[in-house]
């Protein structure tokens, strides 16, 4: 048995990267994007080649074994292991060099494919291959798996790309694949030149054969090329350090082609036939994968069919062409780039979409890609459905039909018995009807767990033997990634499902989309990490944390992982009080970015607030949880004290200041906002209310715009009594004016509108903080005081769009036993969708300025801001706002020891969107947190829609 003490002190001692094997950092690691789940020992960064070797050597001398690890995207079980997982994404993650001349580069196994394309692009020249994953896949973990993405139809397989790689060998031996045998081990060349006759023969022809190692590549007529062979290996055969890679030349433009069928079957059929028109990708998907609101042409089933040209016109011309030449229902072609990458959009996020049925249904990986000849993919299809069929099994089929390769994820039951029994069945007759059609069971993934223990099947036992021989030859004593590929472990064993509590989580929110089982919830973390990508575009937000920090238990997927090994409590083994879980929640900013961003939904801003509920129960709290989480209830006492200039000539006072800060857990750094004299309400009351006959809409007082910008507050109420609208407030309901005339309807919600007094709260702060029990109290009670409004139609205006989602959101799921919270959260509209509803004929004020700023990241997450854009575009203010996190995201960026972090969010877009905007460009800034973040680190005042609008309308521009 090996000795865990002298393992981790060897590698210590041998290696100058980090050697962890604390249980955050096995956690994180148990998982890739498939079905298994295997415990390791340690994990290590290596820094470079010698570090590798050193690793391999003490590990050699332990007998244990080791995993080479990218992005922990591969879908077969592949990156995961027992033993000590290598981890490139931390210091081996460089371009080394890139020579446009030569059209090549020189890239380390951690690289992101992303960056690869970010420094080719300014030569006019790019990475082939291109998976749905590119923005946080590896290029080793391509290499491994000869990855291929949706153009592989122009530019091939990773393997099509490889010209030499740099390998450490389990034995230690430092070799350089590559053609005409070099770095081939010794023995290698012996044992093909002894099985020339079944290479020749017994490997079938595919574009997408992946299966099994491509050995036929060392045939003489292939020109011996070692490297290609070393391809898809799965780190089976030796340890990847480096890798020259050749590039391609990219269309300087492209066209999207859309073309509709009726059904899958004729999209599948169509599409061997559009490969003569040399097209750069042929996509399909079906009708059950596309969100409905997708904008695409009609029909049940779709092939996207990218063109390339030199100029527009001929990108766009050789779009036209292949739809006069297709026999479509339907179609569209798309030269708009936007519009292209939101089309594009749908087809990378289907391998995290396609985790939910339609039904809400959970679906699974393990048959991600087998390939067929493209000319048999339709009746391949066909047959494939039935065979679902005939297993009461749902799946929705999509991926690369020009290649034959076919993605999709089925609804196993792999939580029990008989139901991980029929995937083993299933998947048998699918491995031979993959056969029967002339297919490789991968067709870009790898075998992995997943399909190694069905390659007899698809290769004879002789075929398999070979492979078997090829593994002995590279790595004798089995060291490297041992269960892939040859001498596999079975494909139903280790399956992540297996650990997690049979029996619901007694648990605070409902999770509705899950049945109620937080479990459910967890496991809706399929591993793609979408979350992990390091550099968004357009208004995405997640993953704000990990952007910051680089590190993986900040991302959504590492705090996912985490939970999960929580609920399994081998790893983490105290439940709701562990430590690991808790340290990598802190920096969860708690942006709802994942609910809408993440393929899956993964909602981990309520799953932090569920853990700190229950990690906390019957303990003391952070002072910052009593300081903010209970701001509500200190800002009302300042207001009812009328101790407003007291707070803020204190909170001025730098000593003072300080020990306030300390005693409530906030950052040194930051600034106490002043607290307002005249809140919102009291304004309310005061003001000679205007007389009208509009539509009454409730305006509500949450607490920033209450205490802190009641500024917001008063110019909402301008610029809705401007559109015709009659303005009252939830605390007291009063109309003021005359009595509104119009029908009896409109009679009677007057009348219940002045019923009733009292205070009502969203209750963000004590859900974000975990105060859950104190959360629905308070909501509770505003849900007593809003019964007179939810009486009647009037809507609910919220203008902080952090409220808004809370109360969209978290409370109808906090209080899912309460019908009144779900109607509740039907009523709640931002101040744009008011506006749009409810006084369409309105014309706002032109400015005819750019804007500059950032959309809230709950009102992405939650809200939408497509009323927002379309009033700002009647207001004559043009661009664009920047998506991410400011970072300050409520108690967050104020709390001890998250300051840092706060900061580097900022700085990922908002901050340079301000910085480089045009000098008369309005700062949109609807979140209080946004604008305190926006002033105190720029100086710069960020303002509510609403308050542009209101200074426009009193000619202050």
């Amino acid at each position: 048995m090996t000795d865990l003490r002298e393992l981790r002190a060897g590698l210590a001692a041998a290696v100058r990267g980090e050697v962890d094997f604390g249980t955050t950092a096995r956690a994180l690691t148990t998982m890739d994007a498939s079905n298994y789940r295997r415990v390791p020992l340690g994990v290590v960064a290596p820094r470079d080649a010698d570090d590798v070797a050193a690793a391999l050597s003490v590990c050699r001398t332990h007998g244990v074994p080791v995993v080479a690890r990218g992005g922990g995207t591969s879908i077969a079980g592949q990156a995961t292991g027992t033993g000590v997982v290598l981890d490139f994404t931390r210091h081996m993650n460089r371009l080394l060099s890139l020579d446009p001349r030569a059209r090549t580069a020189v890239v380390q196994p951690g690289l992101v494919l992303d960056r690869l394309q970010e420094a080719a692009a300014p030569h006019g020249l790019r990475f082939g291959p291109d998976p749905s994953t590119h923005s946080r896949c590896t290029l080793g973990g391509m290499i491994g798996n000869n990855s291929c993405g949706s153009h592989s139809v122009a530019w091939g397989t990773t393997a099509d790309s490889v010209r030499e790689l740099s390998v450490v060998t389990a034995g230690g031996e430092r070799l350089r694949p590559g053609r005409g045998w070099a770095g081939a081990p010794a023995g290698l060349r012996e044992l093909v030149d002894g099985e020339l006759a079944r290479l020749r023969t017994g490997l079938p022809g595919l574009p997408r054969r992946i299966s099994g190692y491509a050995v036929d590549a060392l045939l003489p007529e292939k020109g011996a090329d070692v490297a290609r062979s070393f391809c898809g290996s799965e780190g089976t055969l030796g340890v990847l350090t480096e890798a020259v890679v050749d590039l391609v030349r990219a269309p300087r433009a492209r066209a999207l082609a859309v073309l509709a069928y009726a059904e899958e079957g004729g999209a599948a059929e169509a599409a061997a036939g559009l490969l003569p028109y040399r097209p750069l990708t042929v996509e399909g998907m079906a009708a059950d994968l596309v969100p409905s609101a997708a904008d695409l042409p009609r029909g049940g089933a779709w092939l996207f069919v990218e063109t390339g040209g030199e100029t527009a016109a001929e990108a766009r011309a050789r779009a036209e062409a292949i739809v006069r030449g297709a026999d479509v229902v339907d179609a569209l072609v798309v030269t708009d780039p936007a519009r292209q990458r939101a089309l594009w959009r749908i087809r990378e996020d289907a391998s995290g979409t396609a985790t939910r049925m339609q039904d809400g249904t959970e679906a699974w990986p393990g048959w991600e890609d087998c390939a067929v000849p493209p000319a048999r993919l339709g009746a391949y299809l066909r047959d494939f459905r039935a065979l679902l069929a005939s297993h009461g099994l749902h799946g929705a089929p999509y991926g690369h039909f020009g290649d034959g390769c076919v993605h999709v994820r089925i609804d196993f039951d792999l939580l029990t018995g008989p139901g991980v029994a029929r995937f083993r069945r299933f998947s048998e007759e699918l491995a031979d009807l993959v056969v029967a059609h002339g297919g490789s069971l991968s067709g870009e993934h790898g075998d992995g767990q997943a399909r190694a223990e069905l390659l007899p099947r698809m290769y004879g036992a002789e075929t398999v033997a070979l492979f078997e021989r090829v593994k002995g030859v590279w790595d004798p004593d089995g060291l490297l990634n041992p269960g892939m590929l040859v001498r596999p472990a079975p494909l139903d064993a280790n399956l992540r499902f297996s650990v997690l509590p049979r029996e619901p989580v007694d648990v605070a929110f409902g999770y509705p989309a899950d049945g109620g089982d937080f479990s459910a919830a967890v496991r809706r973390c399929v591993g793609v990490a979408k979350c992990r990508t390091t550099s968004v575009a357009g208004p995405a937000v997640m993953c704000p944390s990990f952007r910051a920090t680089g590190e993986e238990e900040h991302s959504t997927r590492g705090r996912a992982r985490l939970l999960h090994e929580m609920l399994a409590g081998e790893l983490v083994t105290d439940g709701w009080r562990s430590t690991e879980v808790r340290d990598a929640l802190d920096l969860c900013l708690s942006c709802k970015g994942c609910r809408s961003d993440c393929p899956v939904g993964v909602d981990m801003a309520t799953y932090k607030a569920e853990f700190l509920h229950h990690h906390y129960a019957g303990r003391r709290r952070p002072a910052a949880h009593y300081a903010m989480g209970w701001l509500p209830v200190w800002l009302g006492w300042v207001a009812r004290t009328r101790t407003a200039g007291a707070v803020n000539a204190l909170a001025s006072v730098g000593p003072l200041a300080s020990v306030v800060k300390r005693l409530g857990g906030i950052a040194g750094e930051r600034e106490i906002p002043r607290v307002a004299g005249e809140t919102f309400t009291r304004w309310w009351r005061g003001r000679r209310a205007p007389s009208g006959e509009g539509a009454p809409v409730v305006l509500w007082p949450d607490t920033f715009t209450e205490h802190l910008s009641p500024s917001v507050g008063r110019a909402a109420v301008r610029v809705l009594e401007s559109a015709g609208l009659r303005v009252v407030l939830p605390p007291t309901l009063r109309l003021r004016g005359r009595p509104p005339v119009g029908d009896a309807r409109s009679r009677s919600a007057a009348r219940l509108l002045a019923a009733r007094t009292g205070r009502v709260c969203c209750g963000l702060t004590y859900v974000s903080t975990g105060q859950l029990d104190r959360a629905r109290t308070v909501l509770r009670r505003t849900l007593d005081l809003l019964e007179p409004v939810l009486a009647t139609d009037a809507p609910l205006v919220v203008l902080e769009p952090s409220c808004a989602a809370a109360l969209r959101t978290d409370a109808p799921e906090l209080l899912h036993d309460d019908p009144r919270a779900a109607h509740l959260a039907e009523r709640v509209l931002t101040f744009a969708e008011t506006l749009e509803r409810y006084a369409p004929d309105w014309t706002p004020p032109r400015l005819d300025r750019p804007v500059t700023g950032q959309t809230h990241c709950h009102q992405h997450a939650v809200l939408g801001d497509t009323a927002d854009r379309a009033l700002r575009a009647a207001a004559g203010l043009t661009g664009e706002l920047s998506g991410g996190c400011c970072g300050l995201a409520g108690d967050f960026g104020f709390e001890k020891g998250h300051y840092d972090v706060s900061v580097a969010c900022a700085e990922d877009r908002l901050l340079p969107s301000v910085r480089e905007a045009p000098e008369d460009a309005v700062v949109l800034a609807d979140g209080f947190s946004c604008r305190t973040q926006l002033e105190q680190l720029t100086g710069v005042r960020g303002r509510h829609l609403a308050e542009v609008l209101a200074a426009a309308l009193d000619g202050e521009g």
